[in-house]
């Protein structure tokens, strides 16, 4: 996979941005930033979309900017030339998708049928915009739809908001989605960063979907993990379940069979994507431990992170 669309199934969310002057472009940049969401898909719905990815790719590099709405190979061009990183389109127009595999650029059609998927399949690409996606029947639709294509990866946009994104995100077969609750025009043209920078937070923290899974607490050795799950069935009725290295007293409490990673033992945090987790948190300065990474079917699926919190290790689990 390209190492551009790479980085965008790190981020998960990608803001679909019009604006309607290039001069507030800089500025919707920083407030992305600002909010952990450096990525925007601007639109070429008006005529600052060219200007404003020039703006900030000039002044604010760090954001992954995509060219959205784009309709036609001089679109693209233009797209491309302002330092748009990769091309999103409304739907499958073969000119726009053959000159962006001939310039090596990721190209995210938009795509809705199993015709229309098995244009892009031929072609080798990858990841396809579902769109749209509300319109057309949701995850219900896309669930149904991806059946005989098992490989493909989409970015639902359109009637994605809050209070689905986190549904969309749990389908194996969703690399991200699009949206354009974060930096909706008018809050641009109204100058409202800091409310972008919010929402982007928000949009966040939701696709990494972190929660708390268990307490794992270090025993020095099997006979006495099992007195102390044991005292745990009898007080609170927890029921035990035996593994090859610890033994759970409920779903809550892992109790280990012998001194685990953590002076005290660890804290289990449950994540969405391990992988966006992994890349959060290592933009956040958090470094992983490699060798404690788990794998089931060649996909990492538990790794500890590189700190302890009141002597407990942290381990990141994939849901």
């Amino acid at each position: 996979m390209h190492e551009t669309l790479k980085r965008l199934g790190e981020y998960g969310v990608v803001p679909v941005v019009k604006i309607e002057k290039a001069a507030d472009a800089v500025n919707l940049g920083r407030a992305l930033a600002a909010g952990d969401l450096p990525v925007a898909e601007i639109t070429f719905r008006t005529a600052a979309a060219e200007e404003a990815i020039r703006n900030i790719n000039r002044e604010v590099p760090d954001v992954l900017l995509g060219a959205g709405t784009v309709l036609s190979v001089e679109q693209a061009k233009k797209a491309l030339g302002a330092g748009a990183k990769f091309i999103v389109a409304p739907g499958f127009n073969p000119k726009v998708v053959d000159f962006c595999i001939g310039q090596g650029v990721p190209i995210i059609p938009g795509v809705c049928t199993p015709s229309e998927i098995e244009q892009a399949l031929e072609r080798g690409l990858e990841v396809l915009k579902f769109f749209p996606a509300g319109a057309s029947g949701g995850l219900d639709y896309l669930k149904a739809v991806v059946g005989p294509y098992g490989g493909v990866l989409f970015v639902p946009t359109g009637g994605v908001e809050p209070g689905n994104m986190k549904d969309y995100l749990a389908f194996k077969n969703v690399f991200a989605v699009g949206g354009t609750w974060i930096a909706k025009d008018t809050m641009i043209s109204a100058g409202k960063f800091d409310e972008i920078t919010r929402l982007a937070r928000e949009a966040v923290v939701l696709a990494l979907g972190f929660e708390f899974a268990h307490l794992g607490l270090n025993e020095p050795d099997e006979k006495k993990a099992k007195a102390d799950v044991e005292t745990m069935t009898r007080l609170f009725s927890f029921a035990p379940k035996d593994g090859t290295s610890s033994i759970f007293a409920g779903t809550g409490f892992e109790f280990t069979k012998s001194p685990g990673l953590g002076s005290h033992g660890h804290i289990a945090i449950s994540t969405l994507n391990i992988h966006r987790a992994v890349a959060y948190l290592k933009r956040k300065g958090m470094a992983t431990k490699p060798e404690s990474a788990k794998e089931k079917d060649g996909k990492l699926i538990a790794i500890y992170l590189d700190t302890e919190v009141a002597g407990f290790a942290i381990h990141l689990l994939q849901k």
